[in-house]
């Protein structure tokens, strides 16, 4: 059975073991809250050429915005003297408006795609963080679709549950695995460190 999490169960399987199995595969997803500040200055740092990307092109759009303001505002004086006629005012001005709009739409976009990366980066952090937890407090159709969201591909096979995790989570999962397994050889911060900050 694939797809499905929560089809993995089979009538003659208790579904307090089929839980407990989901259970104990959230748990390889949970570090704790010095990661995820590390993580997140992570993504300050990664993020910082997409800023700037963002930033010079709001920059662009801000001075076509004016340059259309100024436009329209001389045009303007132009009428007011007697130098263009309402009616060629209003169409020019028109066409020119709805460009600033668009411009207005457009820096709007890059200032919501700037900070949405940032802010969607930490949301899955902070969900992986606490799938575990959540699973177990859920009621079972939240419990559904949190399976659906973190893992794919899940087979029930001789007892036991085999289940991928979907990106990010898997390269979460992958992460905090590798963490566990250094804090052995090296202090837990530099093995968290070394893993969490190196990736």
């Amino acid at each position: 059975m694939r797809g499905d999490p929560a089809s993995c169960s089979r009538r003659y399987v208790r579904e307090e073991v089929i839980e407990g199995q989901f259970t104990d595969l959230l748990g390889r997803l949970s570090f704790d809250e010095e990661v995820i500040d590390w993580v997140r200055d992570a993504l300050h740092a990664s993020h910082a050429d997409e800023r700037r990307d963002h930033d010079a092109a709001i920059k662009r759009l801000q001075g076509e915005n004016k340059r259309l303001q100024d436009r329209i505002h001389a045009m303007y004086v132009d009428k007011l003297d007697g130098l263009i006629d309402a009616e060629f005012f209003e169409r020019t001005s028109s066409g020119w408006r709805e460009e600033q709009a668009r411009c207005q739409r457009q820096i709007e976009q890059h200032q919501a795609a700037d900070q949405s990366y940032l802010d969607e980066g930490v949301q899955l952090l902070e969900l992986a963080r606490s799938a575990q937890s959540l699973f177990s407090r859920q009621e079972p159709r939240e419990k559904r679709r949190l399976l659906n969201f973190v893992l794919s591909n899940c087979v029930w096979k001789d007892g036991t549950i085999a289940a991928e995790f979907r990106q990010p989570f898997a390269l979460l999962a992958e992460t905090t695995g590798e963490a566990a397994a250094l804090s052995g050889t090296l202090n837990a911060s530099g093995a968290k460190s070394e893993i969490w900050l190196g990736d």
